[in-house]
């Protein structure tokens, strides 16, 4: 079938038309970024739609017996359960609160969940996002980390955009940024400093003066095509690791039950896409953002096994729950149905179903 061509502002407005939902999602992430110490940038607190709605710590809200359920107003009297990860935790294409996996794994277990997604967060803002409110917790049950995909996606960066503490959303963003205020500092009339051109030392520097040669930074496209893949997933599946040895660290002796489930991609899941899927992906694929250009050398279903496999080889090593929702969606009834907005984030129907496929394998 040959598609229309379409431009970026017709496809921008043939997302919105096929998953309305997706523009309160794109103004709540631009209505600027909220910096935070050690986690980089977190959603905005207190904010109010028909779509989302956080707390007063930046966390959406999960519905637990009809109420909001935020870090702020946990059940005192009740042991709570965490679902950990990125956007498709947060619930990126659900049509409100009560749709994510968070709110719908409550109803399906009949417990408090709290939503501690965040958006474009990878493995390790994950855990630092739950140490830096881990006093806030008493008594924990389980502990989900639904993750994966943006440490695979963000690790697709170039390597001029690598650091030793690995690759993040923001990072060209923070390096651009920052180094203005290094351009700032060697403008101060009262200072230290030595009179050396350090701005243009090293290849990170050198990458960015190339870069700012253009008029706006947002605008600057950044892919994975010279990224090597088989490094970038290892080294990715190294990152997730890593980040569950910290887990198991940080929940030691706290009777927590931690979980891994591996979230799933489209191609990953199933060959083929719905009719409703081809249109919306149709539409995505012609007004990409850098996110999803870095998506574009691990889509095919032969980058499923090489991440996974070390991911469960840990965990059975260390003894700690593994699921695959790939796998676990292939033996779901709903399997061909229309599930996803885009390649990882779920409408209502796929959110509803990931969490009753994570409810049945919770350990007891």
């Amino acid at each position: 079938m040959t598609r229309k061509t379409l431009t970026h502002d017709d496809a921008v407005q043939e997302v919105y038309r096929l998953t309305p939902q997706i523009r309160e999602y794109d103004e709540f992430m631009y209505l600027g970024v909220r910096w935070l110490p050690y986690t980089m940038f977190f959603h905005h607190k207190n904010y109010r739609s028909d779509v989302i709605n956080t707390d007063d710590f930046g966390f959406r809200f999960s519905d637990w017996q009809g109420k909001q359920l935020g870090v702020e107003n946990m059940p005192k009297d009740t042991p709570v359960n965490l679902l950990i990860g990125g956007s498709t935790t947060m619930g990126t294409g659900a049509t409100r609160d009560a749709w994510t996996v968070a709110s719908r794994l409550a109803a399906h277990t009949g417990q408090p969940w709290l939503n501690l997604g965040g958006r474009g967060y990878n493995a390790v803002q994950e855990v630092l996002l739950f140490l830096m409110h881990q006093h806030r917790f008493g008594p924990i049950n389980n502990v989900v980390v639904f993750s994966g995909l943006n440490t695979l996606t963000l690790e697709g960066l170039p390597d001029e955009l690598a650091s030793e503490h690995g690759r993040y959303y923001y990072s060209f963003e923070y390096q651009h940024y920052m180094d203005k205020y290094n351009d700032d500092l060697k403008r101060r009339s009262r200072t230290y400093g030595s009179d050396l051109d350090w701005r243009n030392k090293g290849l990170i520097a050198r990458y960015l003066n190339k870069l700012r040669s253009e008029e706006n930074p947002a605008d600057i496209i950044i892919t994975d095509e010279q990224t090597d893949t088989p490094t970038r997933v290892a080294r990715a599946a190294w990152v997730v690791t890593n980040a569950l040895r910290q887990w198991k660290l940080l929940l030691g002796g706290s009777g927590a039950k931690l979980s891994f489930v591996l979230q799933p991609m489209t191609y990953w899941t199933r060959s083929h896409l719905t009719p409703e899927e081809k249109d919306i992906f149709h539409a995505i694929d012609s007004c990409p953002n850098n996110f999803w250009r870095l998506f574009s050398k691990i889509l095919g279903s032969e980058i499923h096994a090489p991440f996974a496999n070390p991911i469960q080889s840990f965990c059975a090593d260390n003894h700690l729950h593994f699921a695959d929702m790939n796998l676990m969606l292939r033996e779901s009834p709903l399997l061909n149905d229309y599930l996803f907005v885009d390649r990882v984030h779920f409408n209502d129907k796929g959110y509803d179903e990931a969490a009753r496929l994570i409810a049945a394998v919770l350990p007891v």
